[in-house]
């Protein structure tokens, strides 16, 4: 699996829009900000069909260290959940039934 970064991303759409690349940069990176200032603000961030982004507050908690056993203490603290979008969702399920057909055909051409 490869991992793509956003200098990648920001190469694809110059690419594929033929806009500046710095323009597409500075668009890109004005979301990102934007997403994390409104996540600040505690709001709720819909991109319709691709997804939400919520904050949430997790419970404080007692852990433990898996090397000494020792209880710790977890304070309660804020994280991000993120649920995904019917687009998304779709895009994925056909991406697993593509990679499912692909290893079938695989496996009857072994036997054949």
């Amino acid at each position: 699996m490869a991992t793509v970064t956003k200098k990648d991303l920001i190469d694809r759409i110059t690419t594929r829009t033929k806009l500046k690349r710095l323009d597409v940069k500075n668009a890109v990176q004005e979301m990102l900000e934007q997403i994390i200032v409104e996540l600040q603000r505690g709001n709720r961030l819909e991109l319709r069909d691709f997804g939400v982004f919520e904050v949430k507050q997790r419970k404080p908690r007692v852990a433990q260290n898996p090397k000494t056993l020792e209880r710790v203490e977890v304070p309660a603290r804020k994280t991000v959940k993120f649920k995904v979008g019917r687009l998304m969702r779709e895009g994925l399920g056909s991406a697993a039934r593509q990679k499912a057909r692909a290893a079938a055909a695989a496996a009857a051409k072994n036997e054949g």
